[in-house]
């Protein structure tokens, strides 16, 4: 069960974009394949947080 559980909640395999500043200098990475926006800190060169739709930054 805890299978099927990952597998359907991992649905989209992520294809991130380099990582964009926004207009406030926060970096950030785009998912190409579902559009998932993520918060990624430059100097550990990982993602973060995922950020919500109404929290999505355009670059």
């Amino acid at each position: 069960m805890n299978f099927l559980k990952w597998f359907f909640g991992h649905g989209c395999s992520h294809r991130f974009t380099w990582p964009r500043i926004d207009a406030n200098g926060h970096h950030y990475q785009i998912c190409l394949l579902c559009g998932t926006a993520y918060e990624y800190d430059w100097r550990l060169m990982q993602r973060t947080n995922r950020l919500l739709a109404a929290n999505a930054r355009q670059g």
